[in-house]
């Protein structure tokens, strides 16, 4: 094994939950890949096309901000997020590569920040693994579950965009509850 390898396979941990008092959906991944890592921002990955999918819904361009800009707007927005692993071991990016993970306390959270309505996972592994982290307490919840926004999800952008739609009536409805 290289070092190259020893640290692609080091444990890996999520950032801090971007959440606060407005937060009203909280959009939830799996754990950050490497590119997201090593520049220390969520959806870092260029090809990743969080920004722009959530930038449609919100009708925001949220790429061409700085990310800090990016952050406070999806906050101004009622949006917040995290991610349902905590830290795992993974060899690279891959979902499917999450190894001896621990999962981040979602129900501490959602205690916290009573006023957050709607979950919605990014991506599928994201929403299995989450599902089971809330347990009896999804039902308190609206839970939509995206397809990824990752490269390695082939579905076209269009398609994506399609699916992730969805949030604008969701948002209209737990902001004004």
């Amino acid at each position: 094994m290289t070092n190259l390898d020893a640290c692609q396979d080091a444990r890996k941990r999520c950032f801090d939950p971007v959440v606060d008092y407005r937060t009203r959906l909280l959009v939830l991944g799996s754990l950050p890949g490497d590119k997201s890592l090593a520049v220390q921002e969520y959806y870092g990955h260029p090809q990743n096309k969080f920004w722009e999918l959530l930038g449609a819904v919100i009708q925001a361009d949220l790429r061409s901000l700085s990310y800090d800009a990016r952050l406070a707007t999806l906050l101004a927005h009622g949006i917040g997020l995290w991610d349902v692993v905590s830290e795992a071991h993974r060899k690279g990016s891959l979902d499917s590569r999450i190894r001896n993970r621990n999962d981040n306390d979602l129900l501490g959270l959602l205690e916290r920040f009573p006023h957050i309505k709607a979950i919605a996972f990014n991506g599928g592994t994201a929403g299995k693994l989450g599902v089971k982290v809330l347990g009896m307490r999804a039902d308190r919840y609206q839970v939509l579950t995206l397809p990824s926004s990752s490269p390695a999800y082939t579905l076209s952008f269009a398609d994506k965009v399609e699916l992730w739609l969805p949030l604008q009536p969701l948002l209209r409805q737990v902001c004004s509850q």
